[in-house]
């Protein structure tokens, strides 16, 4: 298959996946609306954070499209468990929203950051079974940018699994570490584009 074909299903995924996220922001249903709109907060975070990281998962998979020459039949199903975990995004998401605040937000935490650690795990197979001996690469690809893209890949499962086990002592902090990993990434990603 060739490389485009897969980048166009993969962008649907991530579409849909980004777009189903609004959805757990319900309108508020009793009380002064302005009460309720601010009384929100945890899922406009919740919508943020999910949003942010599905989107800089879509910018680096296209980094790493960007260095593949070709795929193979386990390429394709890394990137099919992938893409599982994105679309799955949107529900823990919800979760989250909805228990951050409640007798379940330890739960709701724990389970959201399971979902995170699993989709950092999930892109960086992504990322080092195409890479690895430049098995899929292509053969102009630059080692520089190569050992770049994989230094910066390797820190996420053990920072979201980090903040994960933060959620076990406070399930806010804990999204609030996932708002920090969202921003450093995206910082890191304008910072290391620069010439």
């Amino acid at each position: 298959m060739s490389t485009s074909r897969l980048e166009t299903f993969c962008d649907g995924v991530f579409a849909i996946a980004i777009t189903l996220l609004v959805l757990i922001i319900e309108p508020p249903d009793s009380g002064s609306l302005a009460h309720g709109l601010v009384h929100q907060w945890p899922s406009y975070l919740a919508y943020a954070v999910s949003f942010l990281t599905i989107g800089i998962m879509w910018v680096n998979h296209h980094e790493v499209m960007r260095h593949i020459a070709h795929t193979d039949w386990t390429f394709l199903y890394v990137n099919i468990f992938f893409l599982m975990t994105i679309a799955f995004l949107p529900y823990p998401t919800r979760i989250v929203a909805a228990h951050i605040r409640g007798e379940d937000e330890r739960t709701a935490a724990l389970f959201y950051g399971c979902t995170m650690t699993l989709i950092a795990v999930a892109f960086l197979v992504l990322w080092l079974y195409p890479s690895w001996r430049g098995r899929l690469l292509r053969q102009d690809a630059d080692p520089a940018a190569i050992r770049g893209i994989t230094r910066s890949f390797l820190p996420g499962t053990p920072l979201y699994a980090g903040a994960t086990l933060v959620a076990l002592a406070s399930p806010t902090a804990s999204l609030l570490c996932y708002a920090a990993l969202a921003l450093f990434y995206v910082a890191g990603s304008v910072l290391l584009a620069r010439p």
